[in-house]
Formats: structure tokens, sequence, C-alpha cells
């Protein structure tokens, strides 16, 4: 059986699913449980040529897919979670310091997160109030940063949101909506202030 058949096979037998999940993740530290942890090189999909620092913290559980492609640098301090969602990095990408990566996210080749950018596809639901938003779950819409983009420091990438090829976001941006390829972003909430065009 493959690893969706037996996600499928999870979902259909909640208690299976919530034993297995105990199992595996820590519930207060919301991170896998160390003994997991010690297998992730078997689990992780990293080329040879990629570095990921020894302070960056790898929340990643087997039940969901990480990936990091050739010459890809994830620096220290850096947080990486595919708990809820997959987490590809593609090829000649830098993550910079104190970055925080939330699945479910595809970033493409030669992109350049700059320090201290958060990009989250995930959301906690809150719209009943008759419940705690801490008992409502959370929801999910995939992040997807197209090829050779730039997004300067302390930026912030919500869920559902795509930027497109060779655009740029500018440092503290908050992107709720998405960036159009060969643009300029700034702002809170973002918005395109320049496009880039082709010089003779």
């Amino acid at each position: 059986m493959d690893r969706n058949g037996i996600r499928e096979m999870m979902k259909a037998n909640g208690s299976l699913k919530r034993m297995v999940d105990y199992l595996i993740m820590n519930q207060r530290l919301t991170r896998p449980r160390w003994y997991v942890r010690l297998f992730a090189p078997l689990y992780q999909h990293r080329a040879m040529s990629a570095k990921i620092y020894s302070s960056v913290r790898m929340d990643t559980p087997p039940y969901r897919r990480f990936s990091i492609g050739r010459r890809s640098v994830v620096e220290s301090f850096s947080c990486i979670n595919n708990a809820v969602g997959d987490v590809v990095i593609g090829d000649y990408t830098r993550i910079g310091l104190h970055c925080t990566v939330i699945g479910p996210v595809r970033i493409g080749n030669h992109v350049n997160l700059a320090q201290g950018i958060t990009v989250s596809a995930l959301n906690h639901n809150f719209e009943d109030m008759q419940l705690r938003i801490d008992q409502q779950g959370v929801s999910t819409s995939e992040v997807s940063i197209d090829d050779d983009v730039w997004i300067g420091a302390n930026a912030v990438i919500t869920a559902g949101v795509h930027i497109g090829r060779h655009a740029v976001v500018a440092a503290g941006a908050v992107v709720t909506k998405d960036v159009p390829g060969y643009s300029v972003v700034a702002g809170v909430p973002a918005k395109v202030i320049k496009t880039i065009r082709q010089t003779d």
C-alpha cells in the first residue's frame, strides 16, 4: 500500500489515526517525538548537496513529504513544519535566518527568502463562537512560490497565496493575495507597486 492509501485508511479510522498521531507527535510540544526524529534521514528527501543547519527546527513527521533540492540551504534558527501539509523546496533556493515555513508549501528553484520571513499555509478556525478557538481545528490552503523569486526580510506570506515567477516581495510586506509574475509588491496588505519590464 502506498503513502496515499495509508492516509486514506487512517482518515477512515478515527481512533487509529489518533493513536498513530499520539505515537508520532508530542501533543504538548506539537512536534515529532524524539525517537521519530532519529529516523528523519530515512524519510526526508534531501539532495546530497543541500544544506540544513543543525539549529533548524525540523518538525517533519513521516506521514507528510519534505524534500529539498540541489544546493539549496536552510539557514540557522529557521523552522520547517510539514505536519499539516507537504513542504517541497526546489534547487538553488535559500531560506534565510529565522524563517518559518508551515506546509503545504511549494517553493521553486532559485528562490531567495531573506531573514525572519513567515510562509504559512495554515489558519486556525474561529467562526464558531460557542467553542474556544483552540477547539475548532485548523484549515490549510497551499502556498506556491514560483522560480526566481526574492522575498525581503520579515515578510509574511499567508495561506493560499501564489507568487509568480521573477516577482519581488518587499521587506515587511504582508501578502494576502496572489502576486503576478514580474512584479514588485509592498505594504500591508501587499499591493503591486511596480512591474518589472525587459530592458533593451
